[in-house]
């Protein structure tokens, strides 16, 4: 996928549904997988913390980072779960 400014949250819940699917050699995605729930949720809560500091103290761009990285590790625990965006959007 690279870094592109128009993807989209479904696009990365495909991407990361296809790395739990084929779990790639040297694939640090493949590798968080191996470790289940806890080690997503950990990286999960990890960069939630981040994403609260980044408010707190940096600038846009650095919170637009870390939220990026917030959403990445939601698509991760999604995938690990088995759920799809539908089942998600469902509950907003």
């Amino acid at each position: 996928m690279g870094y592109r400014s128009d993807v989209t949250f479904d696009e990365i819940c495909e991407l990361t549904a296809a790395r739990k699917r084929e779990m790639p050699e040297g694939s640090s995605t493949a590798e968080l997988f191996r470790g289940g729930p806890h080690a997503i949720g950990k990286k999960l809560v990890e960069e939630a913390a981040e994403s609260w500091m980044a408010a707190r103290y940096e600038t846009p761009d650095a919170l637009a980072g870390e939220l990026a990285q917030v959403l990445y590790y939601v698509a991760c625990m999604m995938a690990e779960k088995g759920l799809r965006p539908e089942d998600v959007y469902r509950t907003l």
